[in-house]
């Protein structure tokens, strides 16, 4: 058997043992396999992150696939699998055919071997207690963007993984306290494996508003494919885009954006007054005749916004729908640094 103390201590500080640890099964997430000799190029010229991450000791990173004018089409976390020159694309389960198109469309004649792994689910593992504004406080991180391969808190890490028998445990690569992505054969005793006494409860329904607190965007609901560009859904923030590797689709407008300095707005957390009793169809959040941005979802009193950060602060109330909202940084933002001071 596996044992939860195990994980925490490869993975520490990404779950701790004292604390309520919760196990969930993503329905609407879906992995698709990538295979073969010329993968990592194949993968490169595609995604917004350097696949060569996965290659110096890294065995999960996050990325997005971008369309021509540079807008968001998927989202993914992106797994090293077991066997050599093999890659898992976990990605939301709308979008699923879709992206496997995609990826055959630029696959040419390239010898690589794309499929949907259907025999296999996906669950996530975190701390439903942990408090982002305690987890999060960057030290010396300020006002600097990182690759995936950053600093915690405590010391240079690699994003780990273990492979026990039939299951692959990853750490979340965007934030700690998005805790561990178990993938495991469907009816497999996941819960069994690697709690046996300890505390790990499975549960539904708790991790979308979990990451909604974080202010983290994940799925076509968060992320409506083609309407949303990488640096406006903290792609930069969430360790998913390099600014110094080759070009790959969508890279122009990207890279223009962040050599500028100026994303004005950004997917943010929001707290209501009290849940909305129905989804507002008109998603546009108006205040004063002022576009503040789009809502994306909540879950209670929790939600998630794509907002212009400097007047949505300064707001006492948004209104959206029948309730108001408030909002601020999540504290796993890197604060704002001097122009010159970055260019240094």
């Amino acid at each position: 058997m596996l044992r939860l103390n195990h994980i925490c201590a490869k993975f520490a500080p990404t779950i701790r043992q004292k604390s309520t640890n919760v196990l969930e099964l993503l329905n609407n997430r879906s992995l698709i396999q990538v295979a073969g000799n010329e993968v990592a190029d194949f993968l490169q010229g595609l995604i917004t992150n350097d696949i060569n991450h996965l290659n110096n000791g890294n065995e999960s990173m996050y990325a997005m696939f971008l369309n021509t004018k540079g807008r968001v089409m998927y989202d993914t976390l992106v797994y090293k699998g077991v066997e050599p020159n093999c890659y898992l694309l976990e990605c939301d389960s709308e979008i699923v055919q879709s992206l496997q198109k995609h990826l055959k469309l630029y696959r040419v004649r390239r010898k690589i071997d794309i499929k949907l792994l259907d025999d296999s689910c996906i669950y996530a593992l975190f701390d439903a207690d942990q408090s982002s504004k305690e987890s999060h406080k960057s030290k010396g991180l300020d006002g600097i963007i990182v690759p995936c391969n950053t600093l915690n808190e405590t010391q240079p890490y690699t994003v780990f993984s273990k492979h026990i028998g039939d299951i692959s445990i990853y750490q979340d690569p965007r934030i700690i306290a998005l805790g561990l992505r178990v993938v495991a054969p469907k009816g497999y005793d996941v819960l069994g494996e690697i709690s046996n006494g300890t505390d790990v409860k499975l549960e539904q329904s708790k991790y979308r508003e979990f990451r909604y607190h974080l202010g983290v965007g994940e799925g076509v609901t968060d992320l409506p494919p083609g309407n949303c560009l990488p640096l406006e859904a903290n792609c930069d923030y969430l360790h998913g885009v390099s600014f110094h590797k080759g070009c790959y689709i969508g890279q122009e407008l990207t890279a223009r954006t962040h050599h500028t300095g100026v994303v004005r707005k950004r997917l943010m957390p929001i707290h209501l007054d009290k849940p909305l009793e129905d989804i507002p169809e008109e998603k546009n959040i108006v205040l004063d005749k002022v576009n503040l941005g789009k809502f994306r979802g909540s879950v209670g009193c929790t939600g998630l916004a794509l907002l212009r950060i400097a007047q949505a602060i300064e707001c006492q109330g948004i209104p959206i729908g029948n309730s108001l909202a408030t909002t601020g940084k999540p504290t796993w933002w890197p604060l704002e640094a001097p122009k010159e001071k970055m260019s240094a």
